[in-house]
């Protein structure tokens, strides 16, 4: 099978969708500071694996625990493989054993943390549940009653990630002599784009849109997440220069471009310039080139 990568980077919009430690009483985002002295929140790619896989709306791999007492590690399980189970046959896998050789799949489906566009300038918002505090003072007839606030970190930004495929690497596990059909595998990576489209996530009582306002991508000969490092918001406007600069010849010709219209103030150059599509018709012509590829080998 001819060696095959798909990479598409995403734009979206969310707010405070990922958190890490609390300090104190205080639930902090995960942040990363740059040389510009500017924090920026970020998605984990664990958090997007996790999302993706719960929307997917596959068999979940079955699980064991291996080990003794209370260092036991959870894992999957050694039954448990590619032909059955999307999930690892996308994002890899480890089994050990006792006195043997790990037994490892290396993910197929590679994802970047999502990284915000707009710096984190240190908003909070404070926690307290007025009405239930008014109800139990209320209800025990005892106005000395309190509770205590608490405060969480806020940020809304545009955010970036990007997902790779190695095409050629689907539905394929050598170490347990396993390939499953082609049209298996199309189907696979069809579904998992058609989750990417709409992701979302939940977390702290809201449900937050993961769905692309700007995509970028192909089938590439080559494995790199072209677009990872340059797709940019400035003023609210995604930056074309960049995007036009990496784009060789061979890459213009398989590259497709979706953006949902009116979400950025440069639309209309975006349209003109990138021949942009409809998201929706991004993903339909994704999900083709995908069957494409595995029809002909």
């Amino acid at each position: 099978m001819k060696s095959k990568g798909l990479t598409l980077t995403i734009l979206m919009q969310a707010a405070s969708a990922n958190y890490g430690e609390s300090l104190g009483n205080i639930a902090s985002l995960k942040k990363v500071t740059r040389g510009d002295g500017y924090q920026y929140t970020y998605i984990s790619r664990q958090a997007l694996r996790y999302n993706m896989i719960q929307q997917l709306g596959e068999p979940l791999a079955t699980l064991s625990a291996e080990g003794s007492g209370d260092k036991k590690v959870i894992q999957f399980d050694k039954g448990a493989t590619i032909k059955d189970y999307p999930e690892i046959d996308f994002f890899g896998y480890m089994k050990t054993a006792k006195g043997a050789n790990a037994h490892v799949r290396s993910a197929k489906v590679r994802l970047s943390n999502a990284i915000s566009l707009e710096p984190f300038r240190g908003d909070t918002d404070f926690l307290n549940n007025m009405g239930l505090a008014a109800r139990i003072r209320r209800d025990k007839d005892d106005d000395s009653i309190n509770n205590s606030l608490a405060q969480s970190e806020i940020h809304r930004s545009y955010y970036r990630y990007t997902v790779t495929i190695d095409l050629d690497k689907i539905g394929v596990d050598e170490a347990e002599n396993i390939e499953i059909d082609n049209q298996e595998k199309a189907r696979r990576v069809a579904k998992l784009l058609d989750t990417v489209a709409y992701l979302y996530r939940d977390i702290r009582g809201r449900r937050e849109d993961f769905k692309p306002l700007f995509v970028i991508g192909g089938v590439y000969n080559i494995k790199n997440p072209v677009f990872e490092n340059i797709l940019n918001i400035k003023n609210k406007s995604n930056q074309l220069e960049p995007l036009k600069d990496v784009m060789t010849k061979e890459i213009t010709d398989q590259t497709r471009v979706g953006v949902v219209s009116g979400q950025f103030d440069n639309t209309d150059e975006l349209k003109k310039e990138l021949n942009t599509v409809s998201v929706a018709k991004f993903f339909d012509s994704l999900k083709q080139k995908v069957a494409d590829y595995y029809e002909g080998n």
